[in-house]
């Protein structure tokens, strides 16, 4: 269908990019008066700076989810970036198109970023047509229900929350205990890969979805993006291939994806058909974001592969999968609802560095970041620990503005939308929020790289050194952190034996140590 078309509808329907849901309650009745809205629009495409396969991703599932819908006889209304290009933002589009269909009734779903609500909700409040805004029926835990849970700039625990949602959706349970015995498994769920787990990493799932119009669209419309694609995209864009992929983490993946969740190797190359990027992860997290899965459905359909694994899949592999779909994705989600719109300017820390130029190529001597941020440009991916541990660490140590590092991982990463983003890095990796989300700052020194990785061996720094001139820089400004920070942690039961040992040193020994790390503070740009 064409923007020129004059047909009269009754109701239009709005979907956004991350509302892909083809079970939702919208689709099961066909009706000729309702049309359905799908449409890339510049101002998703510029609001940050994103991944060029991140805009190609869901440009490419929102043209297959707009066909699926218009083969199951819904009417359909697809604008690519050619035909929204003379509209100013999402209002003027929506405005000219009740317009121009006559239309008498405007719906749409609840948008899952702040920005986006605020926009819709002051649109339906300028129009002088009847609208409505509807759940996006995708989570567990319903939007009305968030304040039960949830309350503004208190801090929250994870687990304890986890612990809830599996006993309300009965996930995991065997009458009201959790089944195995224990809640949670991650003391088991930290190992390193050995050299002799590294030939058994299986080789992701890979598909090739072709985005050649796509990418010439961004480029013709001058989209200014960063990382590599290409025409050929890897990731899922409908759902059947999601449920594939799932299907295939569920068969190869998850026997071991416990094992080796926290993880990291340098071993294999970053690109060709090598795997050290993908390891045991799922790579779910795009399809879940832009709804083409539900996380019960993904929930559900690994608990029931673990079940009738005959003991090949343990207790403690589907419990870390778990924990990470309705532990911390919903548990994410309430904590960004209950604290927007105040949450996305905390600074605790009072962070104010700008981040290192090579952030945006890969460029620097320390072997950690420097794979972790070049398989973010080539894949737009990185798994958790990578993004916690590696580069988040990096950010906190070094005391990066957090409005930049959000606007960072916002943009390099397929699975990046605001409302789990922002409490992933504001939150749990930059200890913005102070203590909102996590219960310490999650700053560590080489020591933790080099126990979960190999990078280390490979590295021109030396990982056991502190001041010397070849000492890993994360060595020297850990400790500077930790020093600078200390009347906000001092007293966290977590952090006092670090402090302790901080103070044993000499004055001398402490002196040289924050020298160390003012030289690499002032000579950032060059590590």
């Amino acid at each position: 269908m064409t923007l020129q078309a004059k047909k009269k509808y009754s109701t239009l329907r709005l979907i956004l990019g991350d509302q892909l849901n083809a079970s939702h309650s919208w689709y099961r009745a066909r009706d000729e008066q309702t049309l359905y809205l799908i449409a890339e629009l510049h101002q998703e495409a510029s609001y940050t700076l994103h991944h060029k396969q991140k805009i190609a991703a869901f440009f490419a599932a929102m043209q297959q989810f707009a066909q699926a819908l218009e083969s199951s006889g819904h009417e359909v209304l697809y604008l690519n970036l050619d035909d929204t290009s003379s509209f100013s933002d999402l209002p003027a589009l929506l405005d000219y198109l009740i317009d121009q269909y006559r239309v008498d009734h405007f719906e749409h779903q609840l948008p899952d970023e702040y920005r986006l609500r605020e926009q819709l909700a002051n649109f339906r409040g300028s129009l002088s047509i009847p609208s409505c805004a509807c759940s996006t029926e995708h989570f567990y835990l319903p939007d009305e229900e968030i304040g039960h849970y949830f309350q503004p700039q208190k801090r929250h625990r994870m687990e304890n929350f986890y612990r809830k949602i599996r006993q309300r959706f009965n996930v995991l349970m065997d009458s009201d205990k959790p089944r195995g015995g224990k809640w949670n498994y991650d003391a088991n769920n930290r190992n390193k890969l050995k050299a002799t787990d590294l030939a058994n990493v299986p080789a992701p799932l890979l598909f090739s979805n072709n985005v050649s119009s796509i990418l010439a669209r961004i480029d013709k419309h001058k989209i200014t993006t960063i990382g590599h694609a290409d025409t050929q995209l890897i990731w899922p864009v409908n759902r059947a291939q999601a449920t594939q992929l799932l299907n295939y983490f569920c068969e190869v993946c998850l026997p071991r994806f416990g094992q080796f969740q926290d993880a990291m190797t340098g071993k294999l190359t970053l690109l060709g058909e090598d795997h050290g990027w993908s390891l045991y992860h799922s790579r779910l997290s795009f399809a879940l974001n832009a709804k083409l899965l539900s996380p019960a459905y993904v929930v559900n359909t690994a608990i029931a592969a673990f079940e009738q694994s005959n003991g090949e899949i343990e207790i403690s592999q589907i419990e870390g999968f778990v924990r990470q779909i309705i532990g911390w994705r919903e548990f994410i989600r309430g904590i960004y609802w209950a604290n927007m719109p105040d949450y996305a300017s905390l600074n605790a820390l009072d962070a104010n560095r700008q981040l290192p130029s090579w952030f945006w190529t890969g460029d620097t001597k320390m072997n950690c970041l420097q794979h972790a941020i070049k398989q973010s440009l080539h894949f737009a991916y990185a798994h958790h620990i990578q993004r916690l541990m590696v580069t988040g660490n990096f950010c906190l140590l070094t005391g990066i503005d957090p409005a930049l590092v959000d606007r960072w991982y916002l943009g390099i990463y397929i699975d990046a939308i605001e409302w789990v983003e922002m409490p992933n890095t504001r939150g749990m990796s930059q200890f913005a929020d102070g203590g909102i989300v996590g219960s310490k700052a999650y700053a560590a020194s080489g020591n933790y790289i080099n126990k979960m990785s190999d990078y280390c061996s490979d590295c021109i720094y030396n990982v056991s050194n502190t001041i010397e001139d070849d000492a890993c820089p994360l060595n020297s400004l850990y400790w500077q952190f930790m020093h600078s920070h200390q009347l906000q942690m001092g007293n966290n039961p977590r952090t006092k034996l670090v402090f302790s040992s901080w103070l044993k040193k000499s004055e001398q020994q402490r002196i040289a140590v924050l020298d160390k790390a003012k030289h690499c503070l002032n000579d950032i740009e060059n590590l």
